[in-house]
């Protein structure tokens, strides 16, 4: 894609360019970040993680195979349905599924993936179970069971949010839970509701001092749409408002001006362009909330696809952005 022909809309052929890198990937092994000997001894990711051990990393691979069963979902004759068909025959078994549990179980009380991993993964749950003619959902279900028991113990005790831009964001991982919650678990909704209810109803007049460096997340946008996932219509409105007080004046104006990003191959610093992506995807759903006729409606909607312009162009390249930015542009195109 060149930056002068970027297309904002998700249809068929830009669908097929997302599978087309996201299959290029979830079986690679390596490179792999997979860095715990001490509990499994040096082992290849695929022996520790018999369907994430691709695309460099676990969570990576997990919100790939969201994106894979996404597409073949809303493009059913999407040019790659075959492959991700068979991928999925492949890979979704009973004991592929008690392969990544018995890697979890004793990681994940040490945090790992919390609250990023866990929460993409009950994305992904939620996509399957939209297959509702096929037994993945059937066979992942006690892998999401898991992560809604660690989930369980995990928010209780977090006194405070963490307000960050990357994958420790709590704002970022209960909006994501909740796809999977509202649909299939209500007591697990209601916590995801009380603590984000907890946390956030009260913060009022967001400075934004951000973007950080390193940022893929706004935590001010990551909040908002959080909140909009939580709240009432009418009662959201007020919030935000209070939250974002001159969002129509098109400030704080740090969120609205697209980021730059100066050196794709570093893995750090192109975690930008997925913030530019993260951005328009809680742009383009903030517009939905407002009001009809909220002329701010309009600002944001524009803002989501300079956003989007800024790297849609940047999803693949370099293996550092290419393993996992197709997601978030899925994330914001298909809103």
């Amino acid at each position: 894609m060149s930056s002068s022909s970027v297309e904002t809309q998700l249809d068929e052929t830009l669908g097929s360019r997302f599978a087309e890198i996201a299959l290029g990937h979830v079986t690679r092994e390596y490179p792999n970040v997979i860095a715990y000997e001490h509990t499994f001894g040096v082992k290849s990711p695929k022996t520790v993680h018999p369907i994430f051990y691709g695309s460099y990393d676990w969570h990576s691979c997990v919100h790939s195979y969201w994106l894979l069963a996404s597409l073949l979902r809303l493009f059913p004759t999407i040019e790659q349905a075959d492959e991700i068909s068979s991928l999925f025959e492949d890979s979704f078994t009973d004991v592929n599924i008690a392969g990544e549990l018995e890697t979890l179980e004793p990681l994940a009380q040490r945090g790992f993936e919390r609250p990023y991993g866990w929460a993409w993964a009950l994305m992904l749950q939620a996509e399957l179970k939209r297959h509702e003619t096929q037994p993945w959902a059937e066979t992942v279900q006690p892998l999401a069971d898991f992560l809604v028991e660690q989930f369980g113990g995990y928010l209780p005790k977090m006194t405070y949010p963490i307000r960050s831009g990357v994958h420790s964001s709590t704002a970022f991982a209960i909006a994501l839970a909740l796809e999977y919650a509202d649909a299939s678990d209500a007591e697990f909704a209601k916590l995801l509701r009380d603590t984000a209810i907890r946390w956030y109803v009260n913060d009022a007049d967001y400075q934004a001092w951000e973007p950080s460096g390193e940022d893929f997340l706004s935590p001010a946008l990551s909040e908002a749409e959080c909140m909009r996932r939580v709240m009432e219509r009418e009662k959201f409105a007020s919030w935000l408002k209070r939250f974002l007080p001159r969002l129509g004046q098109g400030e704080p104006g740090s969120l609205f001006t697209p980021v730059e990003v100066s050196d794709r191959s570093d893995g750090r610093i192109v975690h930008l362009d997925g913030l530019n992506l993260s951005r328009a995807w809680c742009w383009r759903a903030l517009a939905r909330a407002l009001p009809e006729d909220d002329p701010a409606s309009a600002v944001l909607i524009k803002t989501a696809k300079d956003h989007l312009a800024a790297s849609l162009p940047y999803l693949a390249g370099d293996y550092m952005g290419e393993h996992w930015l197709a997601s978030f542009a899925l994330l914001a195109l298909r809103e």
